[in-house]
């Protein structure tokens, strides 16, 4: 297989030949590289992008050449693997890809198979973006890769380049002597009807390649173009002008390889990650409406809690909270939406208060690994957050601090939040107590029913009965 240089000559080659130049160095002699039959529409690329308005259905996608016609099907895999720059990751497909990862833990395996689900289904039908985080030996490149083989064997032409190479082929082009042309490569990521980015992040982090990575995030975005980026870096780490177009959720869905504490790293902390045990339990197959033994009106609000959370769980938009003595289902519920939410592909940041709160004071000590700064802004913008038992908390005025400004930060961005809490939010008054109550926010479901962890029979001693409370 070529490298990206051979592969942008040849580019480079065919054009000038497509525009009559037949690349003698002025002495007769033939360019080293072999032309093959060069098509004047395509260029030699096989695909041709349509050139129709910012806004046309068909803005920013492609269409096969008519030169492709007489190809065999074998013939457009292999110029589609020529030109996909791929090079030895052409042995990496899904096939070879063990679905639940190479870790034993439950959590990274279910992390892995749902990242490995959703970029399945991404190459069968690659819309909007993709990106794959985790740290290094995760499987984000392999399963990169195995979207872009699946794409090319349905016969879609595919780009793929690791990010340092990009820019340093990209500074090369300015070279006076160089073969590859900027322009060309440019415009190949720039309209590459699907392109993979990969290791973001790993690159040098200077003024010039940041515009560069900004034109090209921006004009992929725009054009609503595939794209799939791998990065082994924190969002809130990134170019904040990258990240705020990897959070968009209606352009690009975040899947999380493994967590970071895998592979020997050391377990810091296991905040925002909602247990394989608590995921398997927890689902809205397992929610009983019934309770144990509610009355009828008690049963209503159950059934108007369950109606609230699988419907949010479909379209998280603002916030919902859920509120009512203890073991009415609350967590249940939340965890349930945060499965649905899973298996989609998305992300959701799971967090009892207490040890939320916990965690912020602990990333001040030397032990910590992480930063403090990196840890809120993680939370605050988090695409779905979960904070379950509100109200549980230390009411320090720096605990009380820190939540203020989550809520806040949350509250003035509609960002997509559940709240569980055992406080009756209804009589709370308070700046945080007053965003959870804001009616145009968010949903309040007052969830009353007898504790589902408690047997309740009929008769009995009542004192024993009162015990059970």
């Amino acid at each position: 297989m070529e490298n990206l240089g051979d592969i942008l000559k040849r580019l480079a080659d065919t054009r000038r030949a497509a525009n009559g130049d037949d690349g003698t160095n002025g002495h007769g002699s033939a360019p080293e590289t072999e032309l093959e039959d060069v098509c004047p529409s395509c260029q030699g690329r096989g695909w041709l992008t349509p050139q129709v308005p910012v806004g046309h259905p068909d803005f920013g996608g492609f269409e096969p050449c008519h030169c492709q016609a007489n190809q065999t099907a074998q013939d457009r895999s292999e110029r589609l693997r020529r030109y996909s720059n791929l090079g030895h990751l052409t042995r990496f497909t899904f096939e070879t890809l063990n679905p639940q990862g190479v870790l034993d833990d439950p959590e990274s395996q279910h992390m892995f198979s749902t990242s490995f689900e959703a970029a399945v289904a991404y190459a069968e039908e690659p819309k909007g973006w993709l990106a794959l985080v985790g740290p290094h030996g995760s499987g984000k490149t392999h399963l990169a890769a195995a979207v872009a083989n699946r794409c090319i064997e349905d016969g879609n032409p595919v780009f793929f380049v690791h990010v340092p190479d990009l820019l340093d082929h990209l500074r090369a082009s300015y070279a006076p002597n160089s073969e590859i042309n900027y322009s060309d490569l440019f415009e190949r990521v720039n309209d590459a009807p699907l392109l993979v980015l990969d290791g973001l992040g790993a690159q040098s982090s200077t003024s010039w390649a940041q515009e560069k990575l900004q034109q090209i995030f921006n004009h992929r975005a725009n054009a609503g173009l595939p794209t799939v980026i791998t990065t082994t870096t924190e969002l809130n780490e990134l170019d904040p002008y990258l990240a705020s177009r990897m959070r968009q959720p209606l352009l690009c869905r975040i899947l999380e390889v493994r967590p970071t504490h895998a592979g020997g790293q050391g377990q810091s902390h296991r905040l925002g990650r909602v247990e394989p045990e608590m995921l398997r339990r927890m689902t809205f197959e397992q929610f009983d409406i019934r309770g144990n033994r509610p009355s009828s009106q008690q049963q209503a609000s159950l059934q108007a809690a369950f109606e609230a959370a699988q419907s949010y769980a479909r379209d998280p938009d603002g916030w919902l909270t859920l509120f009512g003595d203890t073991g009415v289902g609350k967590t249940h519920l939340a965890v349930a939406i945060a499965a649905e939410r899973l298996k989609l592909g998305m992300t959701a940041y799971f967090a009892f208060v207490p040890e939320l709160l916990d965690y912020l004071r602990f990333t001040f000590t030397p032990e910590s690994r992480v930063t403090y700064d990196r840890v809120f802004d993680q939370i605050k913008n988090a695409p779905l957050l979960i904070l379950d038992d509100l109200g549980q908390e230390n009411t320090s005025p720096w605990a009380y601090e820190k939540l203020y400004q989550i809520v806040v930060h949350r509250h003035n961005a509609r960002l997509p939040t559940i709240i569980t809490s055992m406080l009756d939010l209804t009589d709370e008054s308070g700046p945080i107590s007053s965003r959870v109550q804001d009616p145009s926010v968010g949903l309040l479901i007052r969830m009353d029913a007898p504790d589902y962890r408690v047997k309740r029979q009929r008769g009995g001693n009542p004192r024993d009965r009162r015990a059970n409370r």
